[in-house]
């Protein structure tokens, strides 16, 4: 397939502001069970809200860029019952929303105690909100994810591991980007949030491995013989019959060498994996945000090129028929 950067810097930055959403809430929930100390962290969570939230916007704002008529995305959800893409559509503003929300509830010490659990523990309206925030955030990852592990025909993508992948990939980059946010605001829970993104990081990279391990001793089943009923032993083609290129050739196929390919893999795999680790690892003998920062950003890029060999890497079955021009 050929990679549109809209939607790779799309599905790239809503993957951010989903993971530095959850590392949010997951710190919450561990400072209510008295995993972390109980800490006033109101200001924390209500500019990490914020950022979360124009990470999403940012990755809405790069979907546009894909459109042919902007002006008609509205119709996009129009097919929520069977179509993943409105499907998307419709949950990413409820996200939004909702992260917003909670963040404001934060900002505005919405704190007071509405029920008090068995044990002690005391909800407020922030955990309610981030309760119902996570739950849009896993439903947005899978959204996301489904557009393209739900296509059959594409093998590469028809797969679990896509949506796995997601999930860990928008996780790892969004808990990287908390521990440079939580340094630079002197929160100290810049350890906790390296930890937890050096362990999705890992998993991260174990995961697309395997997904990338699946994909190379894929058989597809499409061929020249299935494509047209002809079930000569050989066959041969020489063009498809046009002597120039058109939207087939364009928009299907990525048109690098097997080289740039393999570059882009390598690239990929060093910095959205293990120079991001490597320098969570430095940040634990140093407060200094610009580590953590350095992580992130080396992270980003790599999750850039990830993503854009995702696409490349699929490989659609039209391309049987449009190879090449006369």
């Amino acid at each position: 397939m050929h990679p549109a950067f809209s939607v790779i810097f799309l599905t790239t930055l809503i993957g951010v502001g989903q993971g530095l959403f959850l590392a949010l809430y997951t710190t919450q929930l561990y400072s209510l069970f008295r995993f972390l100390p109980q800490e006033n962290l109101g200001q924390f969570y209500a500019v990490g809200s914020l950022l979360a939230v124009v990470f999403l916007i940012g990755g809405l704002f790069a979907s546009f860029f894909h459109l042919g008529h902007p002006e008609r995305a509205w119709r996009s959800a129009a097919k929520w019952r069977t179509s993943w893409l409105s499907r998307e559509v419709i949950v990413l503003p409820v996200t939004m929303f909702l992260i917003a929300l909670y963040g404001l509830a934060h900002y505005m010490e919405w704190t007071q105690v509405i029920f008090t659990l068995p044990g002690g523990t005391q909800i407020d309206p922030t955990l309610m909100i981030g309760f119902l925030a996570t739950g849009a955030t896993f439903m947005l990852f899978v959204c996301t994810a489904m557009i393209y592990a739900s296509l059959k025909f594409l093998q590469e993508w028809s797969s679990p591991l896509t949506i796995i992948n997601f999930i860990l990939l928008g996780g790892a980059s969004g808990f990287t980007f908390a521990a440079a946010l939580s340094a630079w605001m002197g929160a100290d829970l810049s350890g906790f949030f390296a930890g937890w993104a050096i362990v999705i990081t890992v998993l991260g990279f174990i995961f697309r491995s395997l997904s990338l391990s699946r994909n190379k001793r894929l058989r597809h089943k499409s061929s020249l013989k299935t494509a047209i009923g002809v079930r000569h032993p050989q066959m041969e083609q020489k063009a498809q019959g046009a002597m120039g290129g058109s939207f087939n050739t364009r928009e299907f196929f990525h048109g690098k060498t097997a080289m740039f390919l393999k570059s882009i893999k390598m690239i990929f795999l060093v910095f959205a994996f293990i120079v991001p680790a490597i320098l969570l690892i430095m940040s634990f003998w140093s407060a200094l945000y610009l580590i953590p920062l350095a992580a992130f950003m080396a992270q980003y890029l790599g999750l850039l090129a990830e993503r854009w060999y995702f696409f490349a890497e699929a490989k659609h079955p039209q391309n049987l028929y449009y190879q090449s021009i006369s």
